[in-house]
């Protein structure tokens, strides 16, 4: 009795095999990752900008990070574009929460 009771356990366990298409789940990475990496450059931007305003860097240290950041943001454009992404597809959507990147 005891081996039927393990074969009827092992008929209702859901298949633990997931079925994904490799060039989806690549897909899925890119757009996650590219997703994490603007949305640090966007903060960064944030900041600099907030430095800037409060006016405690000097010229050089302002063209630098202006500098850096168009560089940044060209480089992201530049992966998007490789991958066909657009910068809407990195926006995910949080639900009630709204998206994850600002569209101002």
């Amino acid at each position: 009795m005891t081996g039927d009771v393990t074969a009827g356990r092992q008929d209702r366990r859901p298949a633990l095999r997931i079925h994904a298409d490799p060039e989806s789940a690549e897909r899925g990475l890119v757009t996650l990752v590219l997703t994490v990496v603007e949305l640090l450059r966007q903060l960064m931007e944030r900041q600099a900008i907030r430095r800037v305003d409060s006016g405690d860097l000097t010229d050089g240290q302002v063209e630098q990070i202006g500098t850096t950041l168009m560089l940044l943001e060209e480089r992201m454009a530049e992966l998007r574009e490789h991958f066909g992404l657009s910068p809407e597809d990195l926006n995910i959507d949080l639900g009630p929460l709204g998206p994850l990147l600002p569209t101002d």
